[in-house]
C-alpha cells in the first residue's frame, strides 16, 4: 500500500490535564487554541505517528483536539487534507463527522477497558479483526455479540499482526468509488472527495 501515498492522522481528545488516549496526566494539550495539527518528521522514533511513517505513510499528522471541540476542527482539517487521495485515521471518535470508505473494527480480549467510543461505534465496523482470534465471553459484558454477527473477520496474532486475507479484503474495499466525505460540523461544513479508511 505505499505506492497510495497514505496521509495517516492520529487523534487525540484531552480535557481537565488529562489526555484521553490513556487517562494519565501528560502534556499533549495545547495551551494557546482549541486544537493543534502537527506534522510528524521522524520515522525512527516510538510514538504512534513515527510507525505511521515507518510503516510507508507520506504524511504523518497528530491532531490534538479539547474535549467536545472535535467538530470546531473539521474546516481546518479537511483543508489541510484537501489535496490526499488515501487518508487513514486513527481515530473512532472521527465516525460522528466522517463516514469513511472502510472501518475495521480491532478487538483485543485482553484490554476489557474499551474506550467508550470504540463500543459506540464497532456495530458499524465493516470487518472486525481479533487478536489471537478470541471473539467470546472474553470480550467483556459490554459488547453485545449480535453485533459481530455477518461480519468479516481476520485474526491476526503476535509478533507480526499480519493477515493476507485481511490485505486483499482491504485491497477490494478501496477500488469502490470515493467516498463522499462531508464533515457533519454543526456551523461550516465542509465537503470533500477522498478514500478514507478509520481504524482504532
Amino acid at each position: 500500500m505505499k505506492s497510495l501515498e497514505w496521509t495517516a492522522v492520529k487523534i487525540t481528545r484531552y480535557g481537565h490535564g488529562i489526555c484521553s488516549h490513556d487517562g494519565e496526566p501528560c502534556g499533549c494539550a495545547p495551551t494557546e487554541h482549541a486544537f493543534m495539527l502537527t506534522k510528524e518528521r521522524n520515522a525512527g522514533g516510538r510514538a504512534d505517528t513515527c510507525r505511521f511513517l515507518a510503516a510507508g505513510a507520506t504524511r504523518s499528522l497528530w491532531l490534538r483536539a479539547r474535549q467536545g471541540q472535535l467538530a470546531e476542527v473539521g474546516p481546518s482539517l479537511t483543508r489541510d487534507l484537501a489535496r490526499d487521495d488515501w487518508v487513514i485515521f486513527e481515530s473512532n471518535s472521527i465516525l460522528k463527522f466522517l463516514k469513511p470508505s472502510l472501518y475495521p473494527g480491532v478487538l483485543d480480549h485482553l484490554q476489557t477497558d474499551f474506550k467508550p467510543p470504540a463500543l459506540g461505534f464497532i456495530d458499524r465496523a465493516d470487518a472486525l479483526v481479533p487478536i489471537e482470534s478470541h471473539m467470546d465471553g472474553r470480550m467483556g459484558p459490554a459488547f453485545d455479540p449480535r453485533v459481530f454477527e455477518g461480519k468479516p473477520r481476520f485474526p491476526v496474532a503476535a509478533p507480526d499482526y499480519f493477515s493476507s486475507e485481511l490485505c486483499q479484503f482491504v485491497g477490494q474495499r478501496l477500488l469502490t468509488p470515493r467516498a463522499n466525505l462531508l464533515w457533519k460540523a454543526e456551523c461550516r461544513p465542509t465537503q470533500k472527495r477522498s478514500n478514507c479508511v478509520s481504524t482504532e
